[in-house]
């Protein structure tokens, strides 16, 4: 069956071409709209998350200050402590001295095991700051990983 195309059937078609592409542009636009929308809330969400992640920091570093007031105690205490040696070694080495006259192989004995203290001192410092960086680490990785997780869901 062979149709002819008429002006009207002809105007009628480019109305019809004419109100989709209008409906297309709409859907467009409506589509742009609720795309930008949701992008404002995640980008609220994300701030908001952030917010949370930076307080958490914040408590951590409040904990590592805590730390490192105990730290400096504990130092206080070490030095309290090398001052009491300090003291003693000078009694042993003053009653060395007058009661057997060898003080050098005295006071060697009492230098190796000061030398020993100190060094056990240094470790122990050693490890307490090699503790501190791990804390720093673990809460590091523990926010990373919170942060990661948080993306993911998203």
């Amino acid at each position: 069956m062979t149709s002819s195309w008429t002006d009207d059937r002809m105007d009628d078609l480019k109305h019809q071409v004419d109100e989709m592409g209008r409906r297309i542009d709409q859907g467009f636009i409506s589509q742009r709209q609720e795309m930008n929308a949701r992008f404002d809330q995640m980008e609220a969400k994300f701030d908001a998350r952030f917010e949370k992640v930076d307080e958490r920091f914040e408590k951590v570093d409040e904990r590592f200050e805590k730390v490192d007031e105990r730290f400096e105690k504990v130092d206080e205490r070490f030095e309290k402590v090398i001052a009491s040696f300090d003291e003693r070694f000078d009694k042993v080495e003053g009653q060395t001295y007058e009661r057997f006259g060898k003080v050098e192989d005295r006071f060697e004995k009492v230098d190796e095991q000061f030398n020993r203290t100190q060094e056990m001192v240094i470790g122990l410092h050693a490890s307490i700051t090699r503790l501190s960086v791990a804390f720093a680490v673990a809460g590091i990785g523990l926010a990373a990983t919170q942060t990661g997780l948080i993306l993911t869901q998203l």
